[in-house]
């Protein structure tokens, strides 16, 4: 028999509307993808190029369980260069993407009932790695007035003497927002002994201003990262963890026990990515900044609420109680009846229900017949 926390466990629904999507497919309706966050772009010839090279070459054995010295020594480089820190490579742990980073943090952090600060709206996944561990998550709402953003008193009224991280986002799935300067360094104060994780994963993804991470800041500090987004390496399954140094052993334990390594060909496609040509993600980047212009217009003209302009990622979370106030209900409906697929606010927290995640990782061309079919569905 299955466990009780197996049962209990909610679905990932953008997941299942995706998969509910690719069975009307199947069946012959052309669908419209705005639901899944995953870039429509291919990974860049030379990363490829560079993975081949690496299987040619015989690299298909184990690699040490920390990963590659040379993917560690060029995520350490980048993260030095591009914020002026001094991260040391051994601080970096290799990971078969950040999901098993943060579940391996997690194991190491979490005894039962400790708790994690996080935001609501929130990535659907973050509770139920910490349930699922036997924490508690913490929930601090934000709201669209503020462009969902999280606030360093919001947070410090949150802590209690079982809080054992906080955990933040930026830019944030779902609601696109970006942290400020002066916002996570008020973060990093108000945590104060308590050690905050930053899912970086969409770091680049910017529209206005730099980029920034936790450690700039402080040391106390965990950083999630990878090759997914930035890089459009979804399928890859290639991620990293820097971490303070007392980490690195319990961790490495853990990733041995657990993981073992990750695939020795990916980690060398890694370091091409980080290393070579990053043209590819300038266009990129530029491409997705249009198409978000695009679709906050259109989504506006639909009815739909957007108070607050989202500067990172590549979603929007768009009130949506117009047309619905079940988030489900109503994606399902735009779904089946109008052939386009998007994620429910309530897979993201209560503070999302209400809302429509929509993403733009796909063409133009198809973010305007998507645009085009809800419209007409929704004043039908």
């Amino acid at each position: 028999m299955f466990s009780q926390k197996s049962a209990n466990i909610p679905p990932f629904h953008v997941m299942e509307v995706l998969e509910r999507a690719q069975e009307l497919e199947r069946a012959g309706k052309n669908i419209i993808h705005l639901e899944i966050g995953e870039p429509d772009f291919p990974t860049a010839p030379h990363i490829c190029a560079a993975a081949l090279d690496a299987l040619k070459a015989g690299e298909t054995k184990y690699t040490h369980s920390l990963g590659l010295p040379q993917l560690r020594e060029a995520v350490a480089e980048y993260y030095n260069l591009k914020f002026g820190l001094d991260i040391n490579p051994q601080q970096v742990v290799i990971t078969s993407g950040t999901s098993p980073a943060l579940l391996l943090l997690f194991m190491c952090l979490l005894v039962q009932g400790d708790e994690v600060v996080m935001s609501n709206p929130y990535y659907a996944c973050y509770p139920n790695f910490v349930e699922y561990l036997g924490g508690k998550p913490v929930f601090e709402y934000t709201h669209e007035e503020a462009g969902f953003g999280l606030e360093p008193e919001g947070v410090a009224r949150k802590i209690t003497d079982k809080t054992k991280a906080i955990l933040i986002n930026s830019p944030c799935n779902p609601t696109g927002s970006v942290m400020y300067p002066e916002t996570m360094r008020g973060i990093a104060e108000a945590a104060g002994k308590v050690p905050v994780i930053s899912d970086e994963i969409y770091q680049g993804l910017i529209y206005k201003g730099k980029d920034h991470s936790i450690l700039e800041y402080t040391d106390n500090a965990f950083v999630l990262n990878g090759f997914s987004k930035l890089y459009a390496m979804t399928g890859w399954r290639l991620g990293y963890l820097i971490t303070p140094a007392e980490y690195i052993r319990p961790l490495q334990k853990l990733q041995q026990n657990f993981f073992i390594c990750v695939n020795s060909f990916v980690q060398h496609a890694g370091v091409a990515a980080l290393r070579g040509t990053q043209e590819h993600v300038k266009e990129m980047i530029a491409t997705y900044d249009k198409r978000r212009h695009y679709i906050l217009k259109r989504l506006q003209e639909i009815g739909f609420g957007v108070k607050s302009e989202p500067e990172g990622a590549y979603y929007v979370l768009a009130n949506a109680v117009k047309f619905g106030s079940d988030s489900l209900e109503l994606s399902r409906r735009i779904l089946e009846e109008a052939g386009v697929a998007v994620t429910p606010g309530i897979d993201f927290g209560d503070g999302a229900e209400g809302y429509i995640r929509f993403s733009y990782a796909n063409s133009l061309e198809n973010i305007r017949e998507g645009m085009e079919r809800i419209e007409k569905y929704l004043s039908g």
